[in-house]
C-alpha cells in the first residue's frame, strides 16, 4: 500500500460554483436530509417502543432505517455546510474518513435489503416453519454477519483510495470523497485499481440486486396458492421492497460497474442515491403498511396524553 504524504488536502467542487445554485442546493439537501432524520427515527422509535412490530420484518426494517439515517448524514451535512463556504477544502483524513463511513453504510444497506428478502420469502414460501427459522436469535447473527462483510467491503476500499499516488491536481470534481473521482487526481495508470473498484463496489451492487429480483420473482410466483387476502397483503409488502430496491440499486450499478469514465449527469444520479433514496424509504414502508401507521398513531397518542 503506497500512502501519499505528501497531499493534506483536497478541494471539493460540488454540485455547482455559481452561488444563486449553491442556495438551490443547500434548500434542497436540507429539505431531503431533515425528512430521512424525521422520518427514519420515527420508524425507529415506533419499531422500538412498540409490541406488535416485535416481527423478523420490523427487526429488519428497524437496521434499515438507520443505516439509511447513517448513509445520508455521511454526506448530506457537510454538502450542506460546504455550499455555505467560498471553497469547501477537505482534508486528506477527513476525505478517507468519509469513503470509509459512506461505503459501510451503503453496503449495510445492500446487506439489510437482501436479509428483507430473506424474510420475505421465508414468510411467503415457508409460513408454518416461519418463526422456527426466523427467530430473533438468527436474525441477530444475520445482523452481525453483515455488519461484518460491510466492514470487510469498506476497508476494501480505504486500501484501494491509499494505494493511489496523488502529486497533481486537488480539485475533486464531486460533492463528497469517493474512489471514482479520486481515481482522476492519481498520478499514475489507475487500469488496476479500477478494475478492482468494479470487482469490489460493481460487484456488489449488481450481484445484489440480480438475487434480489430472483428472490421477488420467485416469491411472487409462489402467491399463486395463496388466499386473496394473503395475495394482495404480500403483494403489497414485496412491491413495496421492490420499489426500494430498484430506486437505490440502478443508480449505484451506473456509477459503479462502468471503466473510469465520468458524464455530466453523475453527479446528480448520485445525489439520487444519496439523499433522495434515503429519503423516500420511509414514505414507502409506512404509507404502505397499515400496522405501522397503527403503531405510530399510538406512540403520538401516548406523547400526546402523556404532555398533558
Amino acid at each position: 500500500m503506497q500512502l501519499n504524504i505528501n497531499v493534506t488536502s483536497f478541494l471539493l467542487l460540488g454540485l455547482t460554483q455559481d452561488p444563486r445554485r449553491k442556495n438551490i442546493v443547500i434548500a434542497i439537501f436540507l429539505f431531503f436530509y431533515t425528512g430521512t432524520l424525521l422520518g427514519n427515527l420515527l420508524i425507529i422509535a415506533t419499531i422500538k417502543t412498540s409490541p406488535t412490530l416485535g416481527s423478523p420484518m420490523y427487526f429488519f426494517l428497524f437496521y434499515l432505517s438507520l443505516s439509511d439515517t447513517c448513509f445520508s448524514t455521511t454526506v448530506a451535512p457537510r454538502t450542506i455546510m460546504d455550499s455555505l463556504r467560498k471553497e469547501a477544502t477537505i482534508s486528506f483524513s477527513e476525505c478517507i474518513l468519509q469513503v470509509f463511513t459512506f461505503h459501510l453504510f451503503g453496503s449495510l444497506e445492500i446487506f439489510i435489503l437482501i436479509l428483507m428478502a430473506v424474510d420475505r420469502y421465508v414468510a411467503i414460501c415457508k409460513p408454518l416453519h416461519y418463526m422456527t427459522i426466523m427467530n430473533r436469535r438468527v436474525c441477530g447473527m444475520l445482523v452481525a454477519i453483515v455488519c461484518v462483510g460491510s466492514c470487510v467491503h469498506s476497508l476494501v476500499q480505504i486500501f484501494l483510495a491509499l494505494s493511489l499516488p496523488f502529486c497533481g491536481p486537488k480539485e475533486i470534481d464531486h460533492y463528497f470523497c469517493d474512489l471514482q473521482p479520486l481515481l482522476k487526481l492519481a498520478c499514475s495508470d489507475t487500469y488496476v485499481i479500477n478494475l478492482l473498484l468494479v470487482a469490489n463496489s460493481g460487484t456488489l451492487c449488481t450481484v445484489s440486486f440480480l438475487m434480489l429480483m430472483v428472490s421477488y420473482v420467485i416469491i411472487l410466483y409462489s402467491l399463486r396458492n395463496h388466499s386473496a387476502e394473503g395475495r394482495k397483503k404480500a403483494l403489497f409488502t414485496c412491491v413495496s421492497h421492490i420499489i426500494v430496491v430498484v430506486l437505490f440499486f440502478v443508480p449505484c450499478i451506473f456509477i459503479y460497474t462502468r471503466p473510469a469514465t465520468t458524464f455530466p449527469m453523475d453527479k446528480m444520479i448520485s445525489v439520487f442515491y444519496t439523499i433522495c433514496t434515503p429519503f423516500l424509504n420511509p414514505l414507502i414502508y409506512t404509507l404502505r403498511n397499515a400496522e405501522v401507521k397503527n403503531a405510530m398513531r399510538k406512540l403520538w397518542s401516548k406523547k400526546v396524553s402523556g404532555d398533558l
